[in-house]
């Protein structure tokens, strides 16, 4: 049955007055499910939600949350409702509780980038980085497979965690091992597919490859994936599952810390295995093709455990597209990555770029997973609902209207430049890097931060409602190119910034030697 709208020009519950809209939507299916959703968009600090559903086929109720802090259970006043039982739950989130839950996620991920960056800023100085320059091409890449599968993975879990498919064991399980297998699916081709970019984007400018150099990336790259993409799905369940028994959302907590831990373990594995096969090179020309084969050779084995899993089967089939399209933007910010720090006048670049990329893909991942867990309370995907725009928003729709989503887009913006300065400071506290702090300096490496989050959250205001009007799970398929498209506007704005930096005189280059 179609959704039915009622105005509500008149409304007295909870105190609010003209401002309120009232949509009573009923879904008729074989579990004879119906829910009504009250969304207050005024211009209250908070957004109040009530779902009520009834029991399913099965005979089990499900109290379905959108956002924690403030659930509480009240009785129906659905003038349709019959002798089934029903359940309402009231939902609201303010500002400040928004700020509140992400605050320390995001610190903690953001010092994770900034341990990453200081990898980064002392192994550009390693052999293999010098002599084969295309496993810089694998920086972002590979880092970007936190966006691609780790953060993908997150929001699936938080999802289901928040609308009760995580309740019993047997569900729990299920998710578990049918979303590990699929990860190391996920990461065994995108790990390949992304040495196979390394070798295209460094043999175009310079006309030639070698064969050594080729299995090393190839093998660098899966080994790397497939190993970080264990430990840290391991981590991110152990996230969600203990989020939901402490009452935390979990959409504002597991992105952060799969981004925290990703881009360091990522980023430390890459160094660790590519230094130690580059050597195994020297002596052992053998090493390589088999580590290759190795990791390839168990692809079957997760594609079997994961087909086996309903939750993961139609993502197996129809997941590749935005992970593999995700892979290849992340390739050309790891090519512009390269000639930029293979260039000595640039060499500072290198400690600022996994922290201006992962916090611009720590923020939007974060709003990309709420507006997701938001709709999916309204429905399945593609189910016609006039609270789903048709066309791109407004920038004022977007951060500047009363609903719970552009209050968060707010919040999350307001993080940018005090997030930035703090991992600045402690970058300098440490003598990292290759660049003094200077005024000018903070002025445009701001502003670059500034327009990357906001271009990113704009575009996940419109991907997010885009794929879910056509019947696309934005859990799925939006995370992945907004942190690659992350990775691309922060990896092309920082080294556009050094440039005019260069230009202007605003040269330093030996900090931190």
């Amino acid at each position: 049955m179609p959704p039915v709208t009622e105005p509500g020009d008149e409304c007295e519950a909870n105190g609010v007055g003209n401002n309120s809209l009232e949509i009573q939507q009923e879904v008729d299916v074989n579990c004879n499910a119906q829910m009504v959703v009250s969304s207050f968009l005024g211009s209250e600090e908070s957004t109040v939600v009530k779902i009520g559903s009834r029991a399913n086929t099965k005979g089990v109720q499900e109290e379905d949350s959108l956002l924690e802090n403030g659930s509480q259970s009240t009785e129906s006043d659905d003038p349709n409702a019959d002798a089934c039982p029903e359940v309402d739950v009231s939902l609201k989130e303010s500002s400040f509780s928004i700020g509140l839950q992400v605050l320390f996620p995001f610190l903690l991920a953001g010092f994770g980038t900034v341990a990453a960056g200081m990898v980064l800023d002392i192994v550009q100085h390693w052999k293999v980085f010098t002599e084969v320059t295309e496993v810089f091409i694998l920086v972002p890449a590979l880092l970007g497979l936190k966006g691609n599968l780790e953060m993908t993975l997150a929001s699936r879990l938080s999802t289901a965690a928040n609308i009760g498919q995580m309740e019993t064991t047997k569900e729990k399980w299920s998710m578990i091992t049918g979303n590990l297998a699929l990860i190391q699916v996920q990461a065994t081709v995108v790990g390949f597919l992304a040495s196979m970019a390394a070798v295209i984007f460094g043999w175009i400018p310079d006309g030639h490859f070698l064969v050594d150099h080729a299995v090393l990336l190839c093998a660098s790259s899966v080994s790397t994936a497939f190993i970080a993409s264990m430990v840290l799905g391991l981590i991110m369940i152990g996230v969600i599952i203990g989020s939901k028994k402490l009452g935390i959302n979990p959409d504002n907590v597991a992105t952060p810390i799969a981004a925290s831990l990703g881009d360091l373990v990522t980023l430390t594995l890459l160094s660790g295995i590519s230094c130690g096969l580059y050597k195994e090179m020297k002596n052992n020309a053998y090493v390589n093709p088999i580590v290759c084969i190795l990791f390839l050779a168990l692809l079957p084995i997760w594609f079997v455990i994961a087909r086996r899993n309903p939750a993961t089967r139609e993502v197996l089939s129809s997941g590749w597209e935005p992970v593999i399209i995700a892979m290849a933007i992340s390739s050309v910010g790891g090519l512009i990555l390269d000639k930029t720090v293979s260039n000595p006048n640039f060499a500072g670049m290198a400690v600022f770029t996994p922290v201006i990329n992962g916090v611009g893909g720590n923020l939007v991942a974060v709003q990309a997973s709420r507006i997701s867990t938001y709709l999916h309370m309204m429905g399945p995907p593609g189910e016609e609902t006039e609270l789903i725009p048709r066309k791109f928003p407004s920038p004022c729709r977007t951060f500047f209207s009363s609903d719970v989503n552009s209050r968060s887009a707010r919040v999350l913006f307001l993080f940018v430049i005090p997030g930035h300065l703090i991992f600045l400071y402690t970058i300098s506290s440490m003598q990292g890097g290759h660049t003094t702090l200077t005024p000018i300096f903070m002025v445009f490496y701001m502003t670059a931060a500034l327009l990357q989050v906001l271009v990113l959250l704009y575009i996940a205001d419109w991907m997010v409602h885009w794929m879910w009007g056509r019947g696309m799970d934005p859990d799925n398929f939006s995370i992945p190119y907004l942190t690659a498209l992350g990775d691309l506007l922060g990896t092309g704005l920082l080294a556009l910034s050094f440039h005019i930096l260069w230009l202007i005189g605003d040269r330093d280059t030996d900090v931190g030697d």
